[in-house]
């Protein structure tokens, strides 16, 4: 099963909490169950939350090691620090391909991990001006619904957090399968915004393209795989996530890139090729450009911090 782990904080809002708990881990008759779903806390015991009430979280941030899927449900008050142990198991999560789903406020927390850099991301309206202030290298989109780079994704307010992990589940397992979890929860499989493309065929996009990296992909491949013409992908690419169809795509390359410097000893030239950028000196590049550092430095730097939980008692 794909493993669902949400990393809650006190005082936790049991409305963003229970989103992720009904799409991810609630059993429903006669439909599939795909996913499990755990709740973990960087002290795991009693967490308050904000219906007053205090639940029990066993577990701690080892948990992170183990998900598929990474979700913050809010993160209270908005100017919390991230806690230097919370940071790394974040970072160690993505670098071995975690994806990374935060629900309204939830961004904050995201945001201070640096993943958020160069790309664009969205939070409850009354919060993207700070958002925007506190972090400007992160390109703030407060009228979408919600944004999905593939690795990362974030929703607006709460409510569209919904709409997020059934998207989620769509990417997932389809949209069949996600309309009839949206049936059993008495919910539209999506919303409409304007004249956006159906979610389910531009999520089928994003997972073609993403499982061909290594390919020499360009945008009008994409725009070829829809039908449609490079300039009408470019407006559907940002009315749905704010950003464009050759952005999405280097992200998505980059983000491949850090998993296999975790992950493997390949040198940086094959990890060039594996990811679709061709040559060290490309990647080099644009690794620097997005992540702010070189790719031999990235790898060390993610070996020093894996060495260092490992030994830690």
């Amino acid at each position: 099963m794909h493993r669902v782990v949400a990393l809650v904080r006190p005082v936790q809002s049991t409305f963003e909490l229970g989103i992720a708990a009904e799409v991810f881990g609630t059993a429903r008759a006669g439909l599939p169950q795909h996913y499990a779903f755990d709740v973990c806390a960087e002290v795991p015991g009693p967490v308050p939350t904000t219906a007053g009430y205090t639940m029990t979280v066993p577990l701690g941030l080892a948990a992170l090691s183990a998900a598929d899927t990474v979700l913050i449900p809010g993160w209270a008050p908005v100017e919390a620090p991230l806690p230097p142990r919370v940071r790394r198991a974040l970072l160690q999560a993505h670098a071995r391909g975690a994806r990374l789903v935060t629900i309204c406020s939830g961004v904050f927390a995201l945001a201070r991990t640096g993943l958020l850099d160069g790309r664009s991301a969205t939070t409850h309206r009354a919060r993207a001006e700070q958002l925007r202030r506190e972090f400007p290298q992160v390109r703030v989109e407060p009228d979408a619904l919600y944004i999905d780079h593939g690795d990362v994704a974030t929703s607006a307010g709460a409510g569209a957090g919904v709409d997020l992990c059934l998207h989620l589940v769509r990417r997932d397992h389809g949209a069949a399968y996600a309309a009839r979890l949206a049936q059993h929860m008495v919910l539209p499989p999506h919303r409409e915004s304007g004249d956006e493309p159906p979610p389910d065929e531009l999520a089928d996009l994003l997972e073609w393209a993403g499982a061909r990296l290594g390919t020499p992909l360009s945008v009008a491949d994409l725009a070829a795989r829809l039908n449609v013409s490079p300039r009408t992908l470019a407006r559907r690419f940002a009315e749905r996530l704010g950003t464009s169809p050759g952005e999405w795509l280097l992200s998505r390359r980059v983000a491949a890139a850090r998993t296999l410097l975790a992950e493997t000893d390949l040198p940086v030239e094959a990890v060039a090729v594996r990811v679709g950028l061709a040559s060290a000196v490309n990647l080099r590049r644009r690794f620097r450009d997005r992540v702010g550092t070189t790719p031999g430095a990235y790898r060390r730097a993610v070996r020093r911090q894996t060495y260092s939980e490992i030994s830690t008692p």
